[in-house]
């Protein structure tokens, strides 16, 4: 406790007080938006499955359900793609928080749209005697409109969906700058935040929002939260941003609108797989955290609603589930928080990860009873320490990046170095579920109706093999990097990281006292970084 105490008070002093204030404001916003976020996304997957299912009951037909809903997400995922390659220009030229807040506002929006839709196809609220003694299978209350209909309102959703989602990893370096130490410790200060209410929201979704309203109505709250925290998005102050004229924007404005589109799409896919393919320090990135992604997101949004409805017979527990994954995020951010100066690079970190996901080696030979809810919990438990792991990676990779990154971004025009690989690492990660999760979706679907239900020779070939796949992978990215043999290594291709950033791409040391100690370095190997403050 008093180890937790004194590194949140060292760090909240390592900070300014402009830097303190958006910190504050940005967790305030991010917290809403999770909260908003597990309600939508939750209720989404587990209202498609039901709808899914009811289908082919009625029908007769043999069940599509983790197929369509695999293509559901996964196109979802798809256009995600699509908005965070939108983000690398914009951030060039915009505050980065404008385009934050205009892009959770939308996305507000679409939230709504469903529920319209479904209200004015009379869906209604689920009636309250359905609410302590739910018939199995009645879903007489949804609104009467095609199940596919969900399809192209969450392509659009996904849009804005991948636009917040990449500006909330490139935001902090323009909070605090380039220093990987102040990096490190705000992402993790976020992630702790954002993980606490996405936890919350879980286990509000799935015990209390879907019981009460069903699964059609339940994101109600989500429109609400997306427009409060737009707001609150808005107030954080960028020091020193300055609008920069791009290639496009000095053309004649009937060329721009021709060529504008195409030109900046491709040299933000071109100037994010440069970077990374043609450097060591950048090549591990795309295991360590494109596939890492892939596989928590298809950990939560594949293997948690199979296990749900085919499992324990009840898809609203699936968010029960993810809760349980929350939890173990919240734990991993925290832990990167608490020991940041002794775990200094994304390594041990990712090591963990990749061992934790030989966990799931358990569900195959796991045979629970239906409509036990305890059985999710049990599972929700067993997600903690595989989430923990890729947390505690994704947080301090995160930081990593945005450092890195920070260093090159005057030798890109068009778009930002930073914005342009993480959107190349994203896309990658987009694509690789896009095409995955609707083929292992129609596997489980096969293997299902060919077995009654029985969908455990699926789950151990899309969970057990498929992770024991992912492991090796990210297990093997984290000996690429020049000195990262060592156990936990304390920098990485002899660069030194723990120096900010100023608005001119020249490097500088914050003094412990506040003070500025600049310095003219013509190399960022470690060695020569030590003589230079040392000779001070």
């Amino acid at each position: 406790m008093a180890l937790g105490i004194s590194t949140l008070t060292e760090a909240w002093r390592s900070y300014t007080p402009l830097e303190r204030r958006n910190i504050a404001i940005y967790i305030a916003a991010i917290m809403l938006y999770k909260f908003g976020l597990e309600a939508f996304n939750g209720s989404i997957v587990a209202l498609a499955t039901n709808r899914y299912d009811e289908l082919a009951r009625n029908t007769n037909t043999p069940s599509r359900t983790f197929e369509r809903v695999g293509l559901l997400t996964g196109l979802n995922q798809a256009f995600q793609c699509v908005g965070s390659i939108l983000i690398a220009p914009l951030v060039k030229r915009y505050p980065t928080k404008n385009v934050l807040s205009i892009a959770i506002f939308v996305f507000g929006i679409f939230s709504a749209l469903l529920l319209i839709i479904d209200a004015a196809t009379g869906g209604t609220f689920i009636p309250p005697h359905f609410r302590d003694s739910h018939p199995e299978n009645d879903f007489s209350y949804y609104g009467k409109y095609n199940t596919d209909g969900m399809i192209p309102i969450y392509c659009v959703c996904g849009v804005v969906y991948g636009m917040v989602e990449l500006i909330r990893r490139v935001i902090p370096r323009d909070i605090v700058g380039g220093n990987v130490q102040k990096l490190r410790r705000m992402d993790a200060l976020v992630h702790i935040f954002y993980e606490v209410s996405g936890t919350a929201g879980a286990f509000v979704t799935a015990l209390v929002l879907i019981p009460r309203f069903g699964n059609n109505f339940s994101f109600i709250i989500t429109p609400i939260m997306f427009t409060l925290a737009s707001i609150t998005w808005f107030f954080i102050e960028e020091p020193g941003f300055q609008k920069e004229a791009t290639v496009l924007w000095e053309q004649p404005s009937y060329l721009k609108a021709v060529l504008g589109g195409f030109w900046l799409f491709f040299e933000s896919v071109y100037t994010g797989a440069y970077i990374i393919f043609t450097k060591r320090k950048f090549m591990w990135l795309l295991p360590g955290y494109a596939i890492a992604l892939y596989g928590h997101r298809y950990l939560e949004n594949g293997l948690a609603p199979a296990i749900a409805r085919r499992y324990l017979g009840n898809s609203a527990w699936s968010q029960i589930i993810v809760g349980g994954s929350n939890l173990g995020e919240l734990f991993g951010a925290a832990f990167v928080f608490l020991f940041t100066n002794l775990i200094t690079t994304p390594m041990p970190w990712l090591r963990i990860d990749s061992l934790m996901l030989l966990i799931l080696w358990y569900l195959p030979h796991w045979y629970p009873q239906s409509g036990d809810v305890k059985q999710a919990w049990i599972v929700g438990a067993t997600f903690l320490p595989i989430s923990f792991g890729w947390a505690a990676g994704d947080v301090s990779l995160a930081a990593y990046i945005q450092a890195s990154l920070a260093r090159i971004e005057s030798t890109t025009r068009n778009v930002s170095a930073l914005g342009a690989v993480m959107a190349f690492l994203y896309c990658t990660y987009i694509v690789t579920y896009a095409i995955a999760s609707p083929v292992l979706g129609s596997y489980i679907d096969h293997i299902s109706n060919n077995n009654e239900g029985n969908i455990h020779t699926a789950i151990l070939n899309v969970g057990a093999v498929q992770f024991t796949i992912i492991s090796i992978l990210v297990m093997t990215a984290t000996f690429v990097p020049k000195g990262a043999f060592s156990l936990n290594p304390k920098i990485l291709s002899d660069e030194s990281l723990d120096y900010d950033i100023d608005e001119e791409g020249e490097n500088y040391y914050p003094g412990i006292d506040g003070s500025v100690k600049e310095h003219e370095m013509t190399t960022k190997s470690s060695s020569d970084w030590n003589q230079r403050r040392t000779s001070q």
